[in-house]
């Protein structure tokens, strides 16, 4: 994150013209400091004394970023699994291949993400030995 002494330059963001005092340069754009935010929970970075991150394409805070790629860096679906941690773009249902987003209710299932609607449903057999489970359609 770079503070420069510019006039003239455009904002990455809403594509407004710089006047303030100070622009900000990140990612090889320039920025108006109300613009610079957190692609995942659009905190401002445009602080004196703001860290930012980036990476696929992303500008993040410092928790962002460990929310999204953990401490290690890596996505679970395609990179190495740390904590179950995913990129957005991995984010998706194994059944329906839709985005999910945070905030969405999903459910982990032998290590796929299924989203709300797709889950796999459960059933319990009984027996003298106890109960197995088995999903649905498969008998």
């Amino acid at each position: 994150l770079a503070i420069l002494q510019d006039r003239g330059k455009r904002c990455a963001n809403c594509g407004g013209k710089i006047a303030d005092r100070f622009l900000l340069c990140a990612m090889d754009s320039y920025w108006h400091s109300r613009c610079l935010k957190c692609s995942c929970c659009q905190a401002q970075l445009g602080g004196i004394s703001t860290s930012c991150y980036t990476k696929s394409s992303m500008i993040l805070c410092r928790n962002g970023y460990i929310r999204l790629f953990g401490n290690s860096g890596a996505c679970s679906t395609c990179g190495l699994a740390q904590c179950n941690v995913y990129q957005l773009k991995c984010f998706t249902c194994s059944t329906c291949w839709n985005r999910l987003v945070p905030g969405d209710r999903f459910h982990y299932i032998n290590g796929s993400l299924f989203c709300e609607h797709d889950r796999p449903t459960i059933h319990w057999r009984t027996s003298l030995g106890g109960g197995a489970p088995w999903e649905e359609g498969n008998d």
